[in-house]
């Protein structure tokens, strides 16, 4: 019995003076980021006080960087002179199941504003939405005549025309107000296009596109800015008069679509 007590003794000795493996600590992170403005960052972990998304970590190599396809929110009407938009003519279906040209029968001769949903969405998307029924309701007849709103759907494999005519029934969206999906490969072409693809839907933009096609002048702004700023920059973008011929470059990124048939 003694012999048993020294060995005993003697393993917790070993025990006690042999050092417990520490788990590798974890790296934390620089500060915090927002993938949407790179201006906005934090200390701490949370959400952009601009858009509500959830702030990205900035890793120890500097990376603040928002992804390419996503450019940071411009202020309020100013110019795109960055990016000359280069609008695909996809084939997309609206919420009432209807076949489309995008380029043709929704953009070109218009003024258009376009912003980006997902009808799972219970974070930016309700806000963004009831924000274009305040823009509608201000614009009145315009909406549908040379003023157009466009919802595109971020996740167009779950965003079927009914699923968007529900949700766009939600927030009393009427004539001149289209909620666009389509094929997976074609809405990540527009998306592309409009520099609004993301890896993660949840992480999608709620920057609203611009336009004023006629006149080659497109801008984008925050697209949950109070809905009489954003009227004011619809409006003004509708005032611009027509592009001189040459002057701006407003391509149809899909050139054979040209002679592609639509059902009637």
């Amino acid at each position: 019995m003694f012999c048993g007590l020294l060995v005993f003794n003697f393993g917790l000795g070993t025990l006690s003076h042999t050092p417990a493996q520490q788990p590798e600590a974890k790296r934390s992170a620089a500060g915090y980021y927002c993938v949407m403005d790179s201006d906005v960052k934090s200390k701490k972990p949370g959400k952009c006080p601009k858009c509500g998304m959830d702030l990205r970590p900035i890793q120890n190599d500097g990376d603040s960087t928002p992804p390419v396809s996503s450019p940071p929110i411009m202020k309020a009407g100013e110019p795109d002179s960055n990016t000359k938009p280069q609008i695909p003519n996809v084939t997309v279906y609206d919420q009432d199941g209807r076949k489309l040209l995008f380029f043709s029968d929704l953009v070109k001769g218009k003024t258009v504003a376009i912003n980006f949903i997902f009808t799972t969405c219970t974070t930016i998307c309700p806000p963004l939405a009831a924000t274009f029924r305040r823009i509608q309701i201000e614009l009145g007849d315009r909406v549908g005549n040379d003023v157009r709103l466009i919802s595109i759907s971020v996740d167009p494999v779950t965003d079927v025309p009914a699923r968007l005519k529900a949700f766009g029934a939600k927030f009393k969206a009427g004539p001149g107000w289209t909620f666009v999906t389509g094929s997976k490969p074609e809405i990540d072409v527009l998306l592309k296009s409009l520099g609004a693809a993301v890896s993660d839907k949840n992480d999608h933009t709620p920057m609203m596109v611009v336009g004023n096609e006629p006149a080659g002048y497109w801008t984008r702004t925050y697209g949950l800015a109070p809905a009489p700023v954003l009227v004011k920059v619809i409006t003004d973008a509708a005032s611009k008069g027509a592009a001189v011929s040459g002057s701006v470059d407003l391509a149809i990124a899909a050139a054979a679509s040209s002679t592609r048939g639509r059902d009637e």
